[in-house]
């Protein structure tokens, strides 16, 4: 008979000081947890399961797992493994003093620190720390980063916040693929393939989660679709000889000095031949870094748009599940078993034993890219440099979103030749746009070419590594005229309009917005035809329709590829 690691559910609540699940990793995944869910080793006898609950739910509940701990181990396997051997030999000794273990369950000895924090100083270290068990798991920080929080409470600021689904969350490689310590490289799975678990394998359980997290359109006023959920899921890759060769990262030294970015590292991007109907690998070497500028902010200023923010803050909103509620659309059952448990006890408790749902979780990841070469200084009828506009937009576009709790990044791009396509980064997605951010964008002058093929490849890149959601959106601020050396014509135009659509392709929706310029109208859509696109005069012609713009983006990748 096949055991239900679910029967460890109370257990494991109760150890963790949380509710939580208990289910299945995919066939040859380690035992570890996201913080909602402990996933331990298929096919393994009930007492291995049983171990390997313990551990992690104890990890849990001794705040080992807390994010300011597990943010240090990204990209750092061994790091993780060293504490993980540590904290866990801790964290059973300590629960060992509440519920009684089994021997072979405790460390020898007693443990070598008292802390988590300790525990994590001393993994950092050259002390030789043994590996841990094979039933302690594994510590996966991109899946506890990406957990929201525990259920129930009142609702705060926070639920307004980014929230999105881990299970649509791609997994991170840093956490499955680091140096060892013999140079070596483990050749764990990159992907948690979670719809395997017998969890979501039954329709019928299917059917309940997807009611339960919301995972059809919510009724309310708006456009249709204004509260579509997209995912942005990565379409298989073109085959054969025009296949689209992948970056190749470099790294300078000291005598290879690219222009303004000296001894900073960068990626070597194709660029597409129209004329032999092929890519030139390896083409353009796109530089991304730090915009080092004067932080006066004096002049930081954000002109706010109202409409703006009204429109926008219909984009990607899906509902959300507030738990143990006064009063709701539905009956929380967890709730209602703690209340009958408190109540047999002499206890009387509130009671909050509704579900509510609420448009209260976004999850849209937005990479600003600002066109600063030179053909951006023409001016418009009112002597307004169209720079200028691109400028304003962005930081009014930049301040919404961040406001309305979506993940940010402003990025500029000018190029000088193939060999020297600059992005500086005026605002990185793990930064907040303060003033210092903001005036960074003022001092931002407009020089040199536009190479626009190789600055979309390198911020789509920088987009799909950093933004961490599900659903992630390149707008581009610019006037649709490439150009640079040997770079001009139908042969950047066809380039451009290549690298946008392999975008769309990897699932990165693309809006582009050409904003006090003169372009024409066939030009723009020569550009950027594979994307959505719009002009106008000023980013306020604009405003009352950047919710259709924005989720007609999001919606070209549900539509079949050409």
């Amino acid at each position: 008979m096949t055991s239900d690691p679910n029967r460890f559910r109370f257990l494991a609540t109760y150890i963790a000081g949380r509710s939580v699940d208990v289910t299945e990793a995919p066939a040859g995944q380690p035992a570890y947890t996201n913080g909602q869910f402990i996933f331990v080793s298929a096919d393994r006898s009930v007492d291995e399961q049983r171990r390997e609950m313990l551990v992690q739910s104890a990890l849990l509940g001794a705040g080992s797992l807390e994010p300011r701990l597990v943010k240090q181990m990204r990209a750092r396997a061994t790091l993780a493994r060293r504490y993980l051997a540590l904290e866990g030999h801790r964290v059973l000794a300590e629960l060992a003093g509440q519920i009684p273990l089994d021997a072979a369950l405790l460390p020898d000895g007693q443990p070598r620190t008292s802390t988590a924090d300790e525990s994590l100083e001393m993994a950092k270290g050259r002390a030789h720390v043994a590996d841990p068990p094979e039933w302690f798991g594994v510590i996966k920080p991109s899946r506890l980063l990406g957990s929201v929080a525990g259920p129930g409470g009142q609702a705060t600021n926070k639920d307004l916040k980014l929230h999105f689904d881990p299970i649509d969350m791609p997994q991170s490689e840093d956490d499955d693929e680091d140096e060892d310590d013999d140079g070596g490289k483990s050749n764990e799975s990159k992907i948690l393939k979670l719809f395997q678990s017998p969890l979501l394998n039954n329709q019928s359980m299917s059917d309940y989660f997807r009611k339960m997290f919301g995972g059809s359109r919510s009724e309310g006023e708006g456009a249709a679709g204004a509260e579509m959920t997209v995912r942005s899921i990565r379409r298989a890759q073109q085959a054969g000889p025009n296949a689209r060769p992948l970056p190749t990262r470099i790294h300078f030294t000291d005598d290879d000095k690219p222009g303004a970015a000296v001894g900073v590292g960068g990626a070597l991007h194709p660029e597409w031949d129209v004329f032999n109907d092929r890519y030139k690998p390896d083409w353009c070497r796109v530089l991304d870094f730090p915009l080092t500028a004067d932080a006066d902010v004096s002049d930081a200023g954000v002109a706010h748009d109202d409409v703006l923010r009204r429109r926008l803050s219909r984009v990607g909103l899906g509902p959300k599940v507030l738990r143990g509620r006064a009063d709701g659309d539905d009956l929380d059952i967890e709730a209602l078993i703690d209340l009958f448990v408190d109540l047999r006890s002499g206890y009387s408790p509130p009671e909050n034993v509704y579900l509510e749902r609420r448009k209260l979780a976004r999850n849209l990841g937005v990479l600003i890219l600002i066109d600063a070469s030179g053909s951006a200084t023409d001016t418009d009828s009112d002597g307004l440099a169209v720079h200028e506009h691109q400028r304003r937009a962005a930081a009014t576009i930049a301040v919404t979103l961040e406001e309305l709790g979506d993940r940010v990044a402003v990025y500029a791009f000018r190029s000088l030749g193939r060999h020297a396509v600059h992005l500086p980064a005026i605002k990185t997605f793990d930064q907040s746009f303060s003033a210092v951010g903001r005036a960074r964008l003022n001092q931002l002058q407009p020089s040199s070419y536009t190479r626009l093929g190789a600055a979309i490849r390198g911020a789509g890149e920088i987009l799909k590594t950093e933004a961490g959601t599900p659903n992630r959106l390149l707008l581009v601020l610019s006037d649709g005229f490439p150009y640079d050396d040997g770079y001009e014509g139908k042969y950047a135009e066809a380039d451009a309009h290549k690298a946008l659509e392999e975008l769309r392709m990897e699932g990165v929706a693309c809006l582009c917005l050409s904003i006090g310029a003169a372009t024409a109208a066939d030009s723009l859509e020569r550009v950027f035809g594979s994307a959505s696109y719009a002009s106008a005069g000023a980013l306020a012609e604009l405003s009352p329709r950047m919710d259709e713009l924005f989720m007609s983006s999001l919606r070209e990748l549900a539509a079949p590829a050409p």
